[in-house]
């Protein structure tokens, strides 16, 4: 499945929507939290997030890219 190009805080805010909460934020990265979670996202804050971060990111997030794209509209 085709990923889109996001800006790191574009993610972020996907991520928002999924129960994912900003922790802090230090220099050009977001870390992301979520109640129940062990992992944190570390959100690159780059004009576009590559898409192999984005897929990683996904992937520890515990959901599919047919979940996050839901989650996006």
């Amino acid at each position: 499945m085709k990923l889109p190009v996001l800006s790191g805080r574009e993610v972020a805010k996907v991520f928002g929507r999924l129960g994912w909460e900003i922790a802090r934020q230090r220099g050009s990265h977001i870390i992301l939290i979520k109640e129940g979670h062990i992992v944190t996202l570390s959100v690159p804050d780059h004009k576009e997030v590559a898409k192999g971060t984005l897929r990683k990111l996904i992937t520890r997030a515990g959901i599919t890219v047919e979940e996050f794209l839901k989650a996006m509209k």
